[in-house]
């Protein structure tokens, strides 16, 4: 395992759409272990292939009560419900917003093992989920901010 270099707002490999992973081979598996590690390291909560510079459909997401699960070719199947919450983002270290996602989210994907699986989760793993497959997408979460927070907002609420 090894930890890759976190790419940062302002490179184009953040703005593009990845590809489908069609086979679940040694470069994915390796992949995903290193954005394990590298998102350990880094203290996030999720992180999306394009986001170590590699344009595949793989992301990893830390979920409540149930740990970090990988998620290849994810597709959202069903959000309801509404929440308002403050975002940042590994690629904008020290940048957070107030961001308008789903409160509830049913993701299927494939595993590592290339085994199909199926997450609903809510609060703030269905944002993390959200968050994640949107940089699938080239999409940024300052792209769904409501209003970005400066750094006194954050320490009233006790954020870092």
């Amino acid at each position: 395992m090894a930890v890759r270099t976190i790419l940062k707002f302002g490179e184009e490999t953040l703005r593009k759409r990845s590809r489908e992973v069609e086979k679940i081979d040694e470069r994915i598996i390796t992949l995903v272990e290193d954005m394990k590690e590298t998102m350990a390291l880094a203290n996030g909560v999720g992180l999306a292939a394009p986001q170590v510079g590699v344009l595949r459909r793989v992301v990893i997401v830390e979920l409540e009560e149930i740990g970090v699960v990988e998620l290849i070719n994810p597709v959202i199947k069903k959000t309801s419900g509404h929440q308002e919450d403050i975002e940042g983002c590994l690629s904008d270290p020290g940048e957070y917003g107030i961001t308008k996602r789903p409160m509830n989210v049913t993701v299927e994907a494939l595993n590592i093992k290339g085994e199909k699986v199926k997450y609903s989760v809510s609060g703030l793993s269905a944002r993390a989920v959200c968050h994640e497959v949107d940089h699938l997408d080239g999409k940024l979460f300052i792209d769904c901010v409501v209003r970005m927070l400066d750094p006194e907002e954050l320490n009233s609420e006790g954020k870092k």
